[in-house]
């Protein structure tokens, strides 16, 4: 599956230093799963942790979930080694926190070739800090195995001194700009992560926020919001409907090679065709991963 299509609507943390979550997780319907080495790990328990997770991940079992692993940063005691035995477990993408520039990305993308990284292990990049808000189109833009942006909005909170309310608005103008540097970049972006684990109403009302402005999907920080996350990042059934619609409307033989079609009493450009199969192939996607 292209990562254009590729379903990351829910992107779950699970702390490396607790065995039992990291086989826990093995069952969960997460899209995909992040084995942390960094935030939920204390200092000292960092060694077993990476020894841990990266044995999980060598050892698989995951099934169609993403597995990628959140290292140290490279300025960190730990950083090169995580990222050095990451890529020798094989992960689909190691996540690289607080990156600030491009050139974080191009070191790290050097030290996975040379720990001999398969060539399918991807780099994502967790974009948490004012600089990098600042400097958000050139990480994106940054190349070689970067193929995803995650918003690290408690690290951003913290350091713009923001509050974080229930409609996000000290939050907006960074979201944007890595929105908008994402697309410039065809790169799959996701949303931040939701606290308060107990209000799954308030929950919900931000993962629609997040989906109206254009995010993939949603970092998590516990097992029970999978299922609204999941809900709220799939095609509605009306817009897979509609979508079907649009593609069969310019796939008639008079229309093939037109610009604009009528549909509906409303004409319809042929931007909405690939908008429509986009649509109908997440569609299919989520269809698949549910039997």
């Amino acid at each position: 599956m292209s990562d254009n299509v590729r379903l990351r609507r829910s992107v779950l943390y699970m702390p490396g230093s607790n065995a039992r979550a990291i086989e826990k997780a093995r069952t969960l319907p997460a899209d995909a799963l992040i084995l942390d080495l960094e935030d939920s790990v204390a200092p000292d328990a960092k060694p077993a942790a990476r020894d841990q997770v990266c044995a999980a991940v060598h050892d698989g079992g995951f099934g169609n979930r993403e597995v990628v692993v959140r290292t140290n940063g490279l300025d960190t005691p730990w950083g090169r080694a995580d990222l050095e035995a990451a890529a020798k477990a094989g992960p689909d993408a190691v996540l690289l926190p607080k990156v600030n520039d491009a050139g974080m990305i191009g070191n790290a993308n050097a030290m996975l070739e040379a720990a001999g990284a398969a060539r399918e292990t991807a780099l994502w990049a967790m974009m948490e800090t004012p600089i990098a808000m600042l400097r958000a189109q050139e990480i994106a833009g940054a190349g070689g195995r970067l193929r995803c942006l995650v918003m690290g909005t408690n690290d951003l909170a913290k350091e713009l001194g923001a509050v974080q309310t229930e409609a996000r608005t000290p939050m907006m103008t960074s979201l944007s700009l890595c929105l908008l540097a994402a697309r410039a970049f065809h790169l799959p972006i996701i949303d931040g992560v939701y606290n308060d684990i107990q209000n799954l109403e308030g929950f919900e009302a931000v993962c629609r926020q997040g989906r109206e402005l254009g995010f993939d999907g949603k970092t998590l920080i516990h097992p029970t919001q999978i299922e609204i996350c999941n809900r709220v990042f799939s095609p509605a059934a009306e817009a897979v409907e509609e979508a079907r619609a649009v593609i069969a409307a310019f796939n008639t033989p008079e229309a093939r090679e037109r610009g604009v079609v009528k549909l509906g009493g409303r004409m319809v450009e042929r931007l909405h065709l690939e908008q429509a199969e986009r649509l109908v192939a997440m569609a299919e996607a989520v269809e698949a991963r549910t039997r």
